[in-house]
């Protein structure tokens, strides 16, 4: 008998693992890993690469002017997704402290929500699916079959996040980490577009003392429930 492909939607703060869950299940299930976050992150490249950036605030009118001349999409590369943007492949790029300190500006302005969004959308339309954001819930997919909210202790998150920089030789201090977190924290729950809320049909995965498996293991046990029933 044939199981169900269902959508799994994960919402959460930075550097909860949200991505590495996400990723892990969808390899696990055979399911597609859609990673909004690094969508967001090449529509901030974008930015600063055209100059659409600057002192913290956006060009509007330039952003509204160059919105459909910016494609961002997903190719598989070696066995791994890897996000292109105008035909150059930024996965390693994005990840750079200059475009995590922007991200939370540029992703929070409607216009590219919703030109990211409705290629998300079209993205999973035939179920089967994994995608980690922070409106993935709410907004992206408010009808999917399972919601989970990641959280994790804030001194943990750093951490973690000092953790990536360090295995990407990116120079951060436990204090620039500390405050980039905090600074998204702030900016993704009190934006006026899609801010970050946990959805009351979510189910909430705290994981500060869970290893990688253990994570994973809870929420297969969730998905088979709903997939077998």
């Amino acid at each position: 008998m044939n199981q169900k492909r269902i959508t799994i939607a994960i919402d959460g703060f930075s550097a909860c693992g949200k991505s590495t869950l996400a990723k892990d299940l969808a390899k696990r299930l055979g399911y597609v890993f859609i990673d909004s976050g690094a969508m967001y992150r090449a529509a901030a490249l974008y930015c600063l690469n055209h100059q659409l950036i600057q002192d913290g605030k956006l060009d509007k009118v330039g952003i509204d002017s160059q919105l459909s001349q910016m494609d961002i999409h997903f190719e598989t590369v070696v066995s791994e997704s890897h996000i292109f943007l105008n035909g150059q492949d930024v996965s390693n790029e994005i990840r750079e402290p200059k475009v995590a300190e922007i991200v939370s500006i540029v992703s929070a302005y409607k216009p590219i929500r919703e030109k990211l969004v409705e290629a998300q959308q079209k993205m999973g339309v035939l179920g089967g699916i994994v995608m980690d954001g922070r409106d993935i819930g709410s907004v992206v997919f408010p009808h999917a079959e399972l919601k989970l909210f990641v959280t994790a202790d804030p001194e943990i998150r750093v951490q973690r996040r000092l953790a990536e920089m360090q295995s990407k030789r990116i120079e951060m201090s436990v204090e620039e980490v500390r405050q980039n977190l905090a600074e998204r924290d702030h900016l993704d729950s009190t934006r006026e577009e899609s801010p970050l809320i946990q959805v009351a049909d979510a189910l909430v995965l705290d994981n500060s003392q869970l290893t990688k498996e253990e994570q994973l293991d809870w929420v297969l046990a969730k998905v088979n429930l709903l997939v077998t029933n």
